[in-house]
Formats: structure tokens, sequence, C-alpha cells
């Protein structure tokens, strides 16, 4: 990976271009010495994110949600409130509901989830029945659309968007190789800047990426990522906390999400303590949905 002086921004921060992309660097990032070129490759390459996720297969915890749909003046429409606990044992783990509180349309007359946004919630945080024998490997070769078809396949480009931010996602009418941004010619609209900061009382990395704010109307309609930044334990580069801002209008489809993950530890394991959404999107031939969820997790035991 090729990695050129470019400029002094000012005395305290200096610019170095790293490939594609021209890099920020902060003064305390310049006085640490960091390698910055291999950060950045890490960072393309993270599976620590992903890893934590999956750690929830192998253990048990209980978790709080809270799942709100809105109408168009922004009032409650629908809503879920509940208690789950996972319990996991020899191999298998199983959800237990122990309280819940659904008020609205959030189901249909057969039970069913009636909004995308909460069938998604579900499916990425509820299990159902028991579920044994998982395989909870994190090769970047695991996420991909071979073979799903529908939910399956939204539910896959989903993670493969929240796992691997700026990376190509295959599938995706009009947005796959925007969102990209690592590379060129989106990387040229993007402002990357590494910092050090105080996150919950301890030092972290934090790398933010921002679309530059000066772009031409064209260039902005290629903007979907609107800004990311993720922060870093320095001792082992583990993803501590992530935010996300994301937003497209395509006519046959448009979305403007926010999205927030904090981390905690659990003896040497990392795992995904706080999942914050906020989302607003249409899709062809269905309603417009407007949801808020608010998962904390907590409790996690072997």
């Amino acid at each position: 990976m090729a990695i050129v002086p470019v400029s002094a921004v000012h005395a305290q921060d200096s610019t170095i271009r790293v490939e594609d992309k021209i890099i920020t660097l902060k003064e305390v990032v310049v006085l640490s010495n960091m390698d910055v070129p291999s950060f950045i490759k890490r960072i393309q390459l993270d599976t620590s994110f992903y890893r934590a996720f999956k750690n929830l297969h192998e253990l048990g915890y209980s978790s709080l949600n809270d799942v709100r749909m809105l109408d168009k003046k922004g009032n409650v429409s629908a809503s879920l409130e509940s208690k789950t606990e996972q319990q996991y044992i020899n191999g298998c783990r199983e959800m237990i509901t122990r309280e819940e509180k659904i008020s609205g349309d959030l189901k249909d007359k057969k039970g069913d989830w009636n909004y995308t946004t909460m069938e998604m919630y579900a499916g990425l945080f509820f299990t159902t029945g028991r579920v044994c024998g998982e395989n909870n490997s994190v090769s970047q070769a695991e996420l991909n659309l071979k073979n799903k078809r529908g939910l399956e396949k939204h539910k896959e480009q989903l993670k493969m968007l929240f796992f691997n931010p700026g990376r190509k996602i295959p599938g995706i009418p009009f947005i796959g190789d925007k969102i990209n941004i690592y590379e060129a010619p989106m990387s040229a609209l993007y402002e990357f800047v590494l910092d050090m900061e105080t996150y919950k009382g301890e030092n972290c990395y934090v790398f933010r990426i921002a679309a530059l704010p000066d772009l031409s109307s064209s260039q902005q309609n290629d903007i979907v990522i609107n800004k990311v930044e993720t922060w870093f334990n320095p001792a082992d580069m583990r993803i501590m906390a992530r935010r996300y801002d994301l937003s497209y209008r395509a006519g046959v489809y448009d979305f403007d999400v926010q999205m927030q993950v904090e981390m905690s530890n659990f003896g040497a394991l990392l795992v995904p303590s706080l999942i914050r959404y906020t989302g607003n999107w249409k899709v062809a031939f269905k309603k417009r949905e407007r949801g808020i969820f608010t998962a904390s997790l907590f409790g996690f035991h072997n």
C-alpha cells in the first residue's frame, strides 16, 4: 500500500495519501507514529465488528427491545416493548420472551409482522425455536448473496453494509458501486480523518469518513454514505463503537437512515451492548416506513 506525504493542514495536523485516499492525521496521531497504511487496510478487512455479533450466538444474555413505527406527523402508530433472554446450552441457543407489549398494527391478523422494518429487526435479533450447530466463522467470503432471495437477500445486503461499510455491495439497484468509498472514483468525494479522543473514559482512535462539503449537485447525487465514524481500542484495534449516516433517493426507492452501535467486553470477547436505528424509507409498491428501534444487551454469561 503506497503512502505519500501530501501537505500540512496547519502546524499541528498533516495529510498523507494512501492509495486513492487523502487522509488527514490529527496532531495526536502524528505524534504517535502510527503505521497509517496498515491501519487503513485493517479497517477495510476488519472482522472484529462482525465477530462481536457472532459472539452472541455462543452466549446467554438478556435484551431490552424497543421498536416504534411512526406516522408522517411523527406520532407512534405501532410499537413493541419487550425483554428477551437467550439461553445457550450444549451448543444450542434459544430465546425466551420474558415481557412483551405490542401496540397498533405491528402485527397482521395472522400474527405476522406488518412492517418490513420490524421483520428485519426480528430476523436480526430474535431467535425462533432452538438453533444448534451454527458455523460462527467470520471469513470475508461468508457475507454473500448466493442462493438468497427476498427478505433473506435484503438481510444479507444489510449485513454487508452494516459490517463492512464502504465496500461494494452487489444486487442493490443504482447504488452498489457508490458505496465503494475506499476506492476511486468514490474516494475522491470523501474526507478521511484519523484522530484520537476519549470515548466513555478511554482513549480511542477515531476514524471519520464524511462526504466533502463542497460537492457539485451531480456529485452529491452519487453520495449514499454521508458519514461513518468508528472508534478503536488502541491496544488491540478492536472496534468499540460505530455510527452511520446513510441516505439516497433513486426514484423507485429512497431512504434516510442513522445507526449507532456500542460494544462492551465480556471477558476476552467483544460483544454489542447497544444498537440504535432511526430510519425513513420507501420502496416501490410498499408503504413508507418510519421507524426507531433500540436494542440494549446485557447480563452476558457462558
